[in-house]
Order: structure tokens, then sequence, then C-alpha cells
């Protein structure tokens, strides 16, 4: 579904569905260079299961315009202002890595808009290596290699892929290769600058993958001991995109943390 924010023209998946304001919000939000269909699966199911959907394309991602947005505080208000064009004044947000740490900024500077956060393959603080970080402002395609090898687990090119005719590291640069120049390197150095601004205090619940190189367990653990109540579901097999190396544990995941409040 299209929308207007900032006069300019922002995408949202919605299952092909019209917001419903007697349903639920379930916010899907993309990590650094992706976009909407990082979460296909997922934001289909909820979409088709009693929810109303909402899967962003962050500004220069995806259908939404340009230009991309430089930090996580501006990329969390400019999605309050999408709710506010689809109408919706409370959601629960699932991010994946820059995402999460934009869903964790709203539920923390905006809480009344956020009925509780999911977020999947997350680390905090989130830093990024300098070599990462220079390929990408030199918009060198390098910085896709890093991007695609190091944001899946090592099995992923060896087969067993559990979307059949899906190949993950083709299907991720191809997502890159759309980026404008500059769009990955202003996500990557969002999440590098990244501060918490304020405490989160909705449930949350972490969805981490036991083989993820880019985000591993152990860098989550920060933000895990600083939101009270914080529940945790590892996936044994899976690495930094979870969506789509382990889309089934993901959903179950979400199903069971989403559906476990009544938006209290």
């Amino acid at each position: 579904m299209n929308f207007t924010v900032d006069g300019k023209a922002a995408y949202a998946y919605t299952a092909n569905h019209d917001v419903d304001p007697q349903k639920r919000t379930a916010v899907f939000i993309h990590g650094a260079g992706l976009d909407h269909s990082s979460f296909a699966l997922q934001s289909r199911y909820f979409g088709y299961h009693g929810w109303n959907v909402l899967a962003v394309d962050l500004p220069a991602h995806g259908r939404s315009a340009g230009p991309a947005l430089t930090s996580v505080p501006a990329m969390s208000d400019w999605l309050l202002r999408l709710l506010d064009a689809a109408k919706v004044s409370r959601a629960a947000l699932v991010g994946h890595s820059m995402g999460s740490l934009i869903a964790a900024d709203c539920a923390a500077r905006h809480a009344d808009r956020v009925e509780r956060i999911a977020l999947v393959g997350t680390g905090y603080p989130m830093k990024v290596s300098e070599a990462f970080l220079g390929a990408a402002q030199r918009n060198e395609y390098t910085a896709y290699d890093m991007s695609t090898i190091w944001g899946h687990a090592p099995q992923v090119p060896l087969g067993g892929n559990p979307n059949p005719g899906m190949w993950m590291y083709g299907d991720a640069q191809a997502r890159l290769e759309r980026l404008a120049p500059g769009v990955l390197y202003a996500d990557l150095k969002a999440c590098n600058d990244f501060a918490l601004s304020g405490s989160v205090q909705c449930p949350a619940l972490f969805i981490l993958g036991r083989r993820d190189v880019m985000t591993p367990v152990r860098a989550a653990k920060q933000l895990q001991d600083a939101i009270p109540g914080a529940k945790t579901v590892l996936v044994d097999y899976s690495g930094h995109t979870l969506m789509a190396e382990a889309p089934d544990a993901t959903l179950d995941a979400l199903i069971e943390f989403l559906n476990s409040g009544s938006g209290s």
C-alpha cells in the first residue's frame, strides 16, 4: 500500500488488506540495505490471520522514495509518521538488525505508540567494522559481499534451503544492488552510531541465531539485561537472517509472542 510521508512516497506491504482500526497492528522493519520483502513469510501470515500488517520500506529502500535517513532516531520518527498516515495509533514492532534498533528506540522514546517489540538478529551496541563501513562509503561491491556472507550462517551456500526455489545469497545481493549509492553506508553508520535514549518497558522478545556472525548471541546481552522480563528464543541452525534461514522457527516465535498479549 502506498502512503505519503513528509510529502514523499512511502510503501508498506499490507498483505493486500486495508488497515482495519478494529484490529491489532504488527509493523515489520527491515535491516540495513534490505526492504519489506525480508519478512515475506512472517508478514503475510499475520496479514491473513487477523492482524493489520505494515511491512515497511524505509526511505530510499524498496518502493519508498529517498533520500536515506542517517540516524536510527530519524528512522524511528519517520516510522511514527507512517503510522499516522495509516491511522494506526499503537502497534507491535518486529525489527531485524537495524530494524531492531528502530523498534527499541521507538519503544524507549514513544512508549505510548508501542505495544511490544520483537528483535530479530540484534546486538547492542551494533558496531560495524571499519572495513565494512569503508567499503560501503566507497560504494564498492565488496560491501555487498560482506553483507551477504556475514548475514548468513556458513552452511547457507551448501544447500538445504528451507525456502524452495530461493537462493538466499542471490536474493540478498539483488536487494543490495538496487540501492542508490550511499544508502547502505547511511544504514551501517546509523547502526554504528546509535545509542539508546531512555529505557524499554514494554514486553520484548529476542529471536537470535546461534550461528550469527554479524550480531553473535553474546552481542544482545546488554540490551537483554536492560529490558525487564525480556524473553529470548535461540535458533540453533540459523545465522543473522533468521526470517529466511529459519522461517518457520521465526514465525512460530512471533506467533506465540504477538498473540500472547491483548495490546496491554
